[in-house]
């Protein structure tokens, strides 16, 4: 018997949705930012983290034959069986120089084999330049360059505009991480650098790129080809407007290495700064200059940030500061104004409002010195962004010749921590701070009275001056 045309319509459109039904379910699921814990509705807090407000939506597909990267990797050699530590044979990490001594600090001495490294920084700050630039540099190694986000002519005019050119470099343009292992197997590079994880696809994750299940998925594949070939691979990731990097924070716990590039962009230089290492130090700094021909490392900070001047001006004082092992001097400008209107402003670039209040504070309270009506603006030059609490006596001292429209003399420095009852408090390597003072021709340089004990200073030329407080610093300057 022949049914009707729209029952037959029926029965088609039913069964298509059952074949649909059972081989795929789309749902929405909610993921937290913070920790990637997954929830079926929206909740305030998350239990797995703690954080508030971090859920976001996303729409995911179920019941479908999932693929993954770890499927096509022999993880025979992960099997391992409990060891006494007192057997296990301690080995010198083998390092790959990447050509580029900056680079080479804040990765704690060069490029350990089978590191995951994860770089974020601000759009076009210079973060695929920087990849890009040391990859070309490594002649003696085959480099496999994956790019998402842009064509192989557009990596291609990079390079040119480098001007450095490596035929062992090799170009890639791929999201899915199923074909991007495809092509490693059969290049088998040293290094391998994706640009950027926030653009890799994994089959066995039917969201978005760039979501939160996408990023955990793609990324815990990049650290399985990383460990299983014993191949450093570089991941680029993209950062939220609060400055953090996108994703879920789980992407950093996942990585060897976590660097933050970073800079003005109005400013020449870029500071290549690591948040996370499991191979060195967590608090090295690594400068680099923007220029038209890519990124050119610099390896005396301290003669470009301080800025040369014909005639000495009020408000200007040179601060010593340490950023992880590295000493340099910068400089610290104030300018304090009589308020026009009721409420005196604070501003400062490069250093934390919330601690020049204070150091006014300790000025007015423990000197006497009524700025409470005054405006007070402070700039670190050089677009830095400055933490060292060593710059409290140079802030003070900005501070005060600008109060008093006296200039400082150029050739003197400051390196002491200031506390609450206006005493000058020693802080830590102040003999590399007194060394980088000596080496660059200073006169003289400010120190605590309590870092001077148990110093040599006869071997140093530049005249040091310990102070025990903010009193005698203003009468030894003014």
């Amino acid at each position: 018997m022949r049914l009707p045309n729209f029952i037959n319509f029926q029965l088609l459109t039913l069964q298509t949705f059952n074949f649909h039904t059972v081989m795929a379910k789309t749902k929405t699921v909610f993921f937290c930012k913070e920790c990637g814990n997954e929830s079926p509705k929206w909740i305030g807090h998350c239990p797995g983290c703690g954080a508030w407000n971090s859920y976001v939506e996303e729409t995911v597909v179920t019941g479908k034959d999932s693929k993954s990267v770890a499927k096509d990797i022999d993880l025979a050699h992960f099997k391992s069986k409990p060891v006494p530590i007192k057997d296990v044979v301690s080995a010198d990490e083998r390092r790959i120089d990447m050509m580029c001594g900056e680079f080479n600090r804040v990765l704690g001495g060069g490029l350990v084999p089978g590191s995951l490294v994860l770089l974020g920084g601000e759009p076009g700050i210079g973060k695929s330049t920087l990849l890009l630039q040391v990859a070309l540099h490594l002649k003696d190694k085959k480099i496999l360059y994956v790019s998402g986000e842009e064509s192989q002519q557009q990596i291609k005019m990079r390079a040119d505009r480098i001007g450095i050119n490596n035929e062992n470099c090799l170009l890639l343009t791929e999201t899915d991480t199923q074909e991007i292992l495809r092509h490693f197997k059969d290049v088998m590079p040293d290094i391998m650098v994706i640009d950027s994880v926030q653009t890799l696809e994994s089959p066995g994750v039917e969201a978005t790129a760039g979501s939160i299940s996408q990023i955990r998925e793609t990324a815990a594949e990049m650290n399985k080809i990383a460990k299983t070939f014993q191949v450093p691979v570089f991941l680029i990731g993209h950062i939220t407007k609060d400055g953090a990097i996108a994703g879920p924070k789980i992407l950093e716990h996942i990585v060897d290495t976590v660097l933050q590039f970073e800079g003005d962009r109005h400013y020449g230089f870029r500071i290549l700064r690591t948040v996370k290492n499991r191979f060195g130090s967590s608090s090295e700094l690594g400068i680099f200059e923007m220029n038209a021909g890519g990124l050119r490392e610099v390896t005396n900070p301290s003669e470009i940030l301080l800025s040369q001047r014909d005639s000495n001006v009020s408000g200007i004082a040179i601060a010593a500061m340490v950023e992880g092992m590295r000493p340099m001097l910068i400089e610290t400008q104030a300018l304090v104004s009589t308020a026009a209107y009721g409420t005196p402003q604070r501003s400062c670039t490069g250093f934390d409002i919330r601690r020049l209040n204070m150091l006014l504070a300790v000025l007015e309270k423990r000197a006497g010195f009524r700025l409470g009506a005054k405006d007070v603006f402070l700039n670190i030059a050089g677009g830095l962004r400055v933490e060292d609490p060593a710059i409290d006596l140079a802030v003070m001292a900005a501070v005060l010749s600008s109060s008093e429209d006296v200039p400082l003399d150029g050739r003197t420095a400051f390196a002491a921590e200031v506390g609450l009852s206006g005493e000058v408090r020693a802080v830590n390597r102040v003999e590399a701070r007194i060394a980088e003072a000596d080496k660059l021709g200073f006169d003289r340089i400010f120190i605590s009275k309590y870092s001077a004990k148990g110093l040599d200073l006869s071997k140093y030329k530049v005249e040091v001056v310990p102070v025990a407080t903010i009193g005698e610093l203003y009468k030894k300057l003014f």
